[in-house]
């Protein structure tokens, strides 16, 4: 069973550095996937209620044999959702649907800042998270903009800012930001698909005898950031949690240094 290290978060607990994700992994089978990915060592699942698949990622939860004090849950908030009234309402569903007593992380899962609610919505989060029903509380897609507003307005930091992540989008100036406040950077697309055919990652794989994604997903781990990798393919899913019996050199992380391309995926959360 592989030991994956976890990270502090600003108010108390830890996050698995390494978790698995269920984005775009359809309602019918996320509790098979998900059941796996605990089976394999994954102990934090990545959810969210535009998912569609809580349900089933809830239904893995109840059937694993892993006590549930030992998982880390974290769901998010959908933009239709923000607003007081809304987000509660939304959360509750959330947890209904998950078959849980609390999460361990709420997102709040776009800005949105033309609806101008993340604020609103975000005292509804802290509200949450006083009551014990989440742990932590974050956001995510957020820019250094946003996060400033949030912190400004209401004192509190987020734990964590979940954002897209891979080595064609490197995300250094939001990253320090998140370092320089106690929040943690996680990662979403950490593989960024496409890119695992990059020659230079390509050259790095060959070299340590691991596959590009594992060679993708160390790197993440050594800048310090959480990943959330998606398969629904057994062997992917193990495959994608064994990067820590070795390191990347000082050579190979100035290597993928050089791959930052400002290239985006998905969509731009100033606009989105």
């Amino acid at each position: 069973m592989p030991n994956v290290p976890t990270i502090a978060l600003n108010g108390g607990g830890a996050i698995p550095q390494l978790g698995y994700g269920v984005f775009k992994v359809k309602p019918e089978e996320a509790e098979r996937a998900v059941g796996i990915a605990i089976q394999e060592g994954y102990r934090s699942i990545d959810t969210a209620a535009i998912y569609r698949n809580e349900e089933g990622v809830g239904r893995a939860i109840a059937a694993a044999e892993v006590p549930r004090a030992e998982l880390f849950v974290t769901t998010k908030l959908w933009n239709t959702d923000q607003g007081t009234d809304t987000a509660l309402r939304a959360f509750e569903t959330s947890l209904g649907k998950l078959g849980l007593d609390y999460v361990d992380l709420y997102l709040i899962h776009w800005p949105r800042p033309q609806d101008d609610k993340y604020v609103e919505s975000w005292r509804v989060l802290e509200r949450i998270a006083a009551e014990g029903r989440a742990r932590a509380i974050g956001v995510s897609n957020f820019t250094v903009a946003h996060l400033r507003r949030l912190i400004d307005e209401t004192g509190t930091v987020p734990a964590v800012n979940q954002i897209e992540l891979h080595p064609g989008l490197q995300q250094n100036e939001l990253h320090e930001f998140h370092r320089s406040h106690g929040i943690v950077t996680e990662a979403w697309s950490p593989l960024a698909q496409g890119e695992l055919e990059n020659p230079v990652i390509g050259a790095l794989a060959e070299k340590h005898g691991r596959t590009p994604a594992q060679v993708v997903l160390r790197w993440h781990m050594q800048r310090g950031v959480v990943a959330i990798p998606k398969s629904v393919t057994p062997s992917r899913i193990r495959e994608n949690i064994d990067v820590f019996g070795f390191a990347l050199d000082e050579a190979d992380m100035r290597q993928m240094a050089g791959l930052d391309a400002g290239k985006r995926l998905g969509p731009d959360p100033e606009t989105f």
